[in-house]
């Protein structure tokens, strides 16, 4: 029987799934607990539970973060999403998606999306009085809204909250589903190129800036402007599997992760000095958000050429060898799931937390650690133990052996 076009690779050199990226994806969902507990002393960030004394600190480190972490996942996902093609064909690939993702996503706006809102309420009026099931109704309660698209409902109190990551990857998937023999071919062009003119490989970054300096970062979406992550998320899916651009990258890793450094570095000014960098229109906020978006793509590539070169080095093994490759073979596996619950779980323990009377640090890590014993002893013995539940958070109904490869 002859395969379907995407499910046979076109791609001279293309490799096996890269396991150790599924790793790296699964590392950034466990540090989101680190990062979303930190918000909870940000002076900036309108999180959701708010401590009396804040730093300054967890702005610059948060920074360190969103420049390159949630791109990170988007493009992971878009190399994921081009092994799956190729196996499944474009129409087994958005029905796949729309279980493995759909379903999480509704179940999950319904019943753990409401948790972080209603504690906000309480929060910021300790007054405040209402049930929670009463909340839950008037949560629920919305319409139908196109202008924030793809968000496509809007309530008095409703909101996605952190699933706009879910949210955002169904529709590119469904997007690119459409249009996959293009955007293949596309990739094939354009690695061709990198493999003459390496310096190519740097060019991504100016239609991530574009966006990002027109149309506005967005802070309710790691710092980033939602469809750069599109982009992001299509440069994966066409160029991160291609040897011709995995040679590039491992070539220009180190230069390329300076040069992002020193891109980063240079956005300070502006993000310390501007009103609102990221929706400004002056000079220093267009060139803050420019520079931003060049340091982003920087970091990615570095991350993956550096990951890469390691690989290279060395015979690749199991993720599952050994003890410490049973954990993160058992991360990968989870991280759907855990980056669905975690959120709920950091807001519950840091609306506790933040009336201590204690240093930062203290309450910190009381938040940090109760979070990730919680979200995962809920994955371990709530969520991967039966099919139904494994479904809800879009699993495999049955346990696989070992991580997907």
């Amino acid at each position: 029987m002859t395969n379907p076009p995407e499910q046979a690779s076109s791609v001279p050199g293309t490799a096996p799934r890269r396991t150790e990226l599924d790793v790296l994806r699964a590392l950034v969902v466990v540090g989101l607990v680190f990062f979303h507990a930190a918000l909870v002393f940000s002076p900036d960030d309108d999180f959701y539970v708010k401590n009396a004394d804040t730093t300054e600190a967890v702005t610059v480190v948060a920074g360190l973060g969103v420049v390159w972490a949630m791109p990170m996942l988007f493009l992971v996902a878009g190399l994921g999403a081009r092994h799956s093609v190729r196996r499944r064909g474009p129409g087994g690939f958005a029905r796949e998606r729309l279980l493995r993702l759909g379903v999480p996503l509704v179940f999950a706006t319904v019943v753990l999306c409401p948790l972080p809102q209603w504690l906000r309420q309480r929060a910021a009026d300790p007054g405040h009085d209402e049930s929670y099931r009463r909340f839950w109704t008037r949560f629920l309660h919305v319409h139908p809204d196109l202008a924030d698209f793809p968000f496509v409902l809007d309530g008095e109190h409703f909101e996605t909250g952190h699933l706009w990551f879910v949210v955002l990857l169904l529709v590119f998937c469904l997007l690119v589903a459409a249009v996959a023999g293009p955007v293949a071919r596309a990739g094939e062009r354009a690695a061709s190129a990198l493999a003459d003119r390496p310096a190519l490989l740097l060019l991504p970054a100016l239609p991530l800036a574009l966006l990002n300096v027109v149309l506005g970062m967005e802070e309710g979406f790691a710092g980033w402007n939602r469809w750069t992550y599109l982009l992001f998320f299509l440069y994966g899916y066409a160029l991160a599997d291609d040897e011709r651009s995995r040679a590039c990258m491992r070539r220009l890793a180190v230069p390329v992760g300076v040069a992002g450094l020193v891109l980063f570095l240079a956005t300070a000014p502006g993000f310390s000095a501007a009103d609102d960098p990221f929706t400004d229109r002056t000079p220093l906020a267009l060139l803050t958000r420019a520079l931003f978006s060049a340091a982003g793509w920087c970091w990615v590539v570095a991350i993956l050429g550096l990951l890469d070169r390691r690989r290279a080095r060395r015979r690749p093994a199991p993720v599952t060898r050994g003890r410490r490759g049973r954990v993160l073979g058992y991360l990968v596996v989870a991280a759907l799931p855990l980056y669905v619950l975690h959120q709920p779980v950091v807001v519950a323990f840091a609306y506790g937390v933040v009336g201590w009377s204690a240093p930062i640090a203290v309450k910190y890590a009381a938040i940090v650690t109760a979070s990730l014993t919680v979200t995962l002893l809920v994955y371990e013995l709530l969520v991967r133990r039966t099919p139904v539940t494994r479904f809800l958070f879009g699993m495999r109904t049955a346990p696989p052996s070992a991580p997907p490869s």
